[in-house]
């Protein structure tokens, strides 16, 4: 047995279909509580923002100590680096730390892909690990915040681009006078110009019921940088050399070819926490996108956005060894298996549910939400253990993210299983953390909102000359 094992928690709501779900939350308040030598790790960004996580770990007496610490630390590193992005580590703390998680980024297969990923693709340079004696060795905290979106004026067309549909929407003057879904499959196609004759020909429908077309804002799953793309699942089947050569500046293009009017777009994650903000009229809302893969975004209790990345689908949410494994990055217990069609898939089994292995994840998931329409146990279960997870995961994140309000949607939250979902969350809230479920609200958008809302709030992207 490893040293890490009895620091894995068992949940006291375990999620029916996964009862060896071990929280990420759990595992780490169970290890605090026996740490006791101060560390602090900071996390810099390309343009000079830097994050500083301070935390404990154990004394190098205690039995497993080095075994136990470098799985904790790693974690958590993996954590900030797709929560909140950066290539270059600083850790002031024992060496031997420094040095383990070094070795990982350097000496193994999730690691590696941890830097050539976030590090290479998104900050141009491979993630440092640099170690210091002391905190005061550290490179100051600073950060960087900006408003995003809200611009309602003029004749916009808004779209949001996932894994198995492209949604559009067209906005006159701040009120939506037409919205589609089409369904797509993006993730393998090798050509790029099905990604672009795909978009073009959503935002060509869109324009039709325009009188003219002022401005375009955009959503999709990835890392994007002044309309560039940097990573993106979308494109995963993109060879290198066509990725470099039509998909980098693919939005760019695409605004030359709608005549250099304003062009947006973002993560998908930042538009869904965007639409939240709008339609709450609030602000400090933790947005969570529940389609293909996992997408979130965060608006500040300003009202802004962070320079963090928000990928949730890569960061740990179970510490189980071993945990289900996600499929780009290849790492075990990350959130694409737990809040996503991806979830829905692997729990078809434990849930007695056959079907046809041929279908896609859309039409698994369109399955299951029949019969969870007909009133069948089994779809709720399913429902129930990602609501659990979502409540686990939940209580892991406001550690990071200074949150009043949830708004959950996307295709699996469609239909009465959302309400299921949402509901178990607030359950593991309410049970393991009165405190938070106190200061947490969860927002429950209308089902067109839940499928569309994203698309709307992607056209208030741009500003208008």
């Amino acid at each position: 047995m490893s040293s890490v094992d009895r620091f894995l928690a068992v949940p006291r709501i375990l999620p029916p279909l996964d009862p060896e779900f071990r929280p990420a939350v759990l595992a780490e308040q169970a290890f605090l509580r026996e740490a006791t030598v101060p560390i602090t790790v900071a996390l810099e960004q390309a343009d000079g923002s830097v994050f500083h996580q301070s935390f404990k770990v154990l004394a190098p007496t205690v039995p497993g100590a080095a075994e136990v610490n470098a799985f904790f630390v790693e974690r958590l590193a993996k954590f900030l680096l797709w929560g909140w992005g950066g290539w270059r580590f600083t850790v002031a703390g024992p060496r031997d730390i420094a040095d383990a998680l070094r070795a990982h980024y350097t000496g193994t297969p999730n690691g590696r892909f941890d830097s050539e990923t976030i590090g290479r693709k998104v900050y141009d340079r491979p993630i440092e690990v640099v170690w210091v004696e002391s905190p005061d060795r550290l490179p100051p905290a600073r950060s960087i915040t900006a408003p995003l979106g809200r611009h309602l004026d003029g004749c916009r067309i808004g779209f949001d681009l996932g894994g198995s549909d492209r949604k559009v929407a067209a906005m006159l003057d701040g009120k939506a006078v037409f919205s589609e879904e089409i369904v797509w499959d993006p993730y393998f196609q090798k050509d790029p110009q099905y990604h672009v004759d795909g978009i073009m020909d959503s935002l060509h429908r869109a324009a039709a019921h325009l009188p003219r077309v002022d401005a375009i804002g955009g959503s999709a799953a990835g890392v994007y940088v002044n309309n560039r793309v940097k990573v993106a699942s979308l494109f995963r089947g993109v060879p290198p050399d066509l990725f470099e050569s039509r998909v980098k500046d693919l939005f760019l293009e695409l605004r030359r070819q709608w005549g250099g009017i304003p062009f947006e777009v973002v993560n998908d994650g930042e538009v869904t926490a965007l639409a939240g903000s709008m339609a709450l009229n609030q602000n400090a809302v933790l947005g969570i996108a529940m389609g293909t893969s996992t997408a979130a975004g965060f608006v500040t209790p300003d009202g802004n956005i962070t320079s963090w990345l928000n990928e949730l689908a890569f960061v740990p949410v179970d510490y189980r060894r071993p945990a289900p494994k996600e499929e780009w990055s290849g790492d075990v217990g990350c959130g694409a298996q737990y809040f996503s069609q991806q979830a829905v898939g692997r729990l078809l089994a434990p849930a007695g549910i056959e079907v046809d292995p041929a279908l896609g994840l859309p039409d698994r998931l369109k399955h299951v939400q029949s019969l969870m329409a007909a009133g069948d146990p089994r779809a709720a279960r399913i429902y129930e253990s990602i609501g659990v997870f979502l409540g686990y995961g939940l209580a892991h994140w406001s550690q990071f993210y200074a949150m009043r309000h949830v708004l959950v949607l996307g295709r699996v939250t469609t239909g009465t299983g959302g309400e299921l979902i949402l509901g178990k969350a607030r359950e593991v809230l309410e049970f393991e953390y009165p405190e938070l479920s106190d200061r947490v609200d969860f927002v429950t958008p209308d089902e067109k909102d839940k499928r569309h809302g994203q698309a709307i709030a992607a056209a208030s992207l741009p500003v208008l000359a």
